[in-house]
């Protein structure tokens, strides 16, 4: 479906020194053979991931890499754009002039990425993407979980847990990527026609640091908080350290998004946070459609991952699947 297997050892040679700057180790780390030397993979994958600052994000990395173990025929090289949308621009511009079988990308924002991704699509190079849209459809197959709908089920479950009414402060991730848009959207909807009461909002970009600083800001302004929404686990982290610095952390509840198993799982197991809805990081399937992709298989054009809630009395037992229509 496009594919197209590098032709020569210098092709792949600057594939692999395009890959050398700014990411996680994997087996692209050293230099290897051409292709087409006996015992060589088949395939290179480019994955350009938007930064590393994030848990989540390290996670997707490594569930992509510990897929691709057990698969010699592929290899993957793995790119940091470091939270530029530039210069993730310039990474897949990077793969497409160096020959890649088939990129992987998950974007920072969705419209500085739809541009190179559609010429890559154009190019004959088939590209997933993982977890943030573009704009359009000028790619392959889109992998992720539907974060309107888990948004949505935060909010219902929030509305659950408060009895309808309390001060909520939410702490949203990058509003100019869909993820963010999508778990402020589908939040609002879950709450609807309660008597909740959104008392602060503020973009903590994703970051811990950010939320941390945006909740003491909250703190400061408002001496009842109930709940704190945030669109990932670092960010109700985050938001659970201010309060505990100003030693309001027993009076308010903090929810979160991602339930890594090693983050949001142990807190809420620890009794830190009171909810974290999963969101799967895609690693594992965006390598198994791409051995499909490039094995000539047909794909679905959307992938959608299921998601759980884990809460103190679940998260021991695996969490709760979420019911999404």
């Amino acid at each position: 479906m496009g594919a197209n297997i590098l032709g020569s050892a210098a092709l792949f040679g600057a594939l692999i020194a395009f890959g050398a700057c700014g990411r996680t180790p994997s087996s692209a780390e050293d230099p290897k053979p051409s292709p087409k030397a006996e015992g060589a993979p088949r395939w290179t994958i480019g994955m350009s991931q938007c930064n590393l600052g994030e848990p989540w994000r390290v996670q997707m990395n490594r569930d992509i890499e510990e897929a691709a173990k057990a698969h010699p025929e592929i290899r993957v090289v793995f790119k940091d754009a470091q939270n530029d949308s530039l210069r993730q621009r310039s990474q897949i511009e990077e793969y497409v002039e160096a020959g890649a079988d088939l990129i992987i990308v998950s974007p920072k924002e969705a419209a500085p990425l739809t541009a190179p991704v559609a010429a890559a699509h154009a190019a004959g190079i088939p590209v997933i993407v993982l977890d943030r849209r573009v704009l359009g459809d000028a790619f392959t197959c889109f992998i992720g979980a539907d974060n309107k709908r888990i948004g949505r089920a935060a909010g219902e479950w929030i509305v659950r847990r408060l009895g309808g009414k309390g001060k909520v402060v939410e702490l949203k991730g990058l509003m100019t990527s869909t993820p963010g848009q999508d778990r402020n959207s589908g939040f609002r909807e879950g709450i609807r026609g309660s008597a909740l009461e959104i008392v602060f909002e503020a973009d903590m970009k994703w970051l811990e640091p950010d939320a941390r600083r945006e909740m003491e800001s909250a703190l400061a302004r408002f001496p009842n908080i109930d709940l704190v929404y945030a669109h990932n686990d670092p960010g109700a982290h985050g938001a659970y350290l201010a309060a505990r610095a100003a030693g309001r952390e027993k009076k308010i509840l903090f929810v979160g998004i991602d339930g890594l198993p090693h983050e949001g799982q142990v807190y809420v197991r620890q009794g830190l946070l009171e909810a974290s809805f999963e969101y799967p990081t895609g690693g594992r399937e965006a390598v198994e459609t791409a051995l499909k992709i490039l094995s000539g298989e047909t794909i679905p054009k959307e992938i959608t991952l299921a998601s759980r809630v884990f809460t103190r009395e679940n998260a021991a037992s695996g969490g709760e699947w979420l019911k999404l229509p």
